[in-house]
């Protein structure tokens, strides 16, 4: 097992490197210290071709002026807050609107746009990273200097864990996650409609308008939001349900996990025999089918279009400081801020 490090381009006067950890069994994971974006996962399929299955630029100003959060870390909050405000403890915190009216995924210079400090290290069953980052008080209008580690560790059982630390000198508020775009026919040579989602939810979050939670939770039996025995994301690509429709044809939606603690969500594809297991402790996953990839530009020497990859974000509920039923993501000075999400991939497949 080993690390390898490249350059891979120049920001602000700083060295953007991209790191690469090998595994004994093939599998690769490639990350840059801008972002701790994850630029491309290579592993085998069903016959043992080693392809992407992650969605990447190879130019890294791409990143900069085209990525729509492509591989990165997104905070301090993920997700959109409802008209980039919340209060606490009386105090009203007005954020960066950079999707107006609304705050997302951390504001303008979210944790998916500045270097992070990085340390590769080898243990006897792994080889890693760790990045580090503090988010000074008022960054984006968050209070609080935060300080934050996103530690990514690669094994020989082809899994990739990302664990999150986060600690604060002032209560303030934390929902992190990671913002890949998964593809698993192998670089990039089918959309992921028929890719097949498993998981125990049974509740998704409904969305307003402006694609921020309403606050309620509607029952996923007997709609396209039902993936307990496996389904085609295309069901909800194809569906009529007011839900997809208002996300764009597709899924951009938090899945509400039935148990609390470690929950498993299992992404395949039959034609290229890849599966992925993804194990999380955070109680939701927000599933988004890539509506609005469509664009003049390219991914991987792939014309950009609608559904060419899917995220699994894993992370507590979006919008929860505006919604007081919502478990809450406030970090007080004498907690940590911690979470796992784990990624391994299999060549195999699960049917519908």
């Amino acid at each position: 097992m080993k690390v390898i490090e490249n350059l891979f381009g120049h920001y602000n006067d700083e060295s953007v490197m991209e790191y690469t950890l090998v595994n004994d069994a093939g599998m690769s994971v490639s990350c840059l210290n801008y972002g701790c974006i994850i630029t491309k996962i290579m592993v085998p399929d069903r016959h043992g071709k080693i392809e992407n299955v992650v969605l990447g630029f190879e130019q890294f100003e791409d990143y900069v002026d085209l990525s729509p959060y492509f591989g990165s870390i997104v905070g301090r909050v993920a997700g959109r807050i409802n008209h980039a405000e919340f209060e606490l403890d009386g105090n009203v915190y007005k954020l960066t609107p950079n999707e107006e009216p609304n705050h997302l995924h951390g504001g303008k210079k979210g944790f998916n746009s500045v270097i992070w400090k990085t340390e590769p290290f080898e243990t006897d069953h792994a080889v890693g990273l760790k990045f580090s980052y503090r988010s000074v008080h008022g960054e984006e209008g968050y209070p609080g200097t935060l300080d934050t580690t996103a530690t990514y560790l690669l094994n020989n059982q082809n899994e990739l864990s990302i664990s999150y630390e986060a600690r604060t000198d002032q209560k303030t508020i934390v929902n992190l996650t990671n913002h890949s775009y998964f593809n698993l026919s192998g670089n990039l040579k089918r959309d992921v409609s028929e890719h097949i989602l498993q998981l125990e939810s049974e509740h998704f979050l409904e969305l307003g308008s402006d694609l921020i939670p309403t606050g309620k939770m509607i029952h996923s039996a007997n709609t396209p939001f039902d993936f307990k025995h496996g389904r085609l994301l295309q069901s909800g690509m194809k569906s009529s349900h007011p839900q997809n429709v208002l996300a764009g044809n597709g899924y951009d939606h938090p899945l509400v996990f039935s148990k609390r603690g470690e929950n498993t969500v299992v992404l395949s594809e039959k034609e290229s025999g890849r599966t992925l297991f993804v194990t999380t402790d955070q109680p939701c996953v927000v599933l988004y089918t890539g509506n609005h990839l469509e664009g003049p530009y390219s991914i991987s020497g792939v014309r950009a279009r609608n559904h060419l990859g899917v995220c699994l974000e894993t992370q507590g509920l979006p919008d929860a400081i505006n919604k007081p039923d919502f478990p809450s993501i406030v970090l007080h000075p004498e907690e940590v801020y911690q979470a796992v999400t784990k990624y391994r991939f299999f060549s195999n497949t699960i049917g519908v």
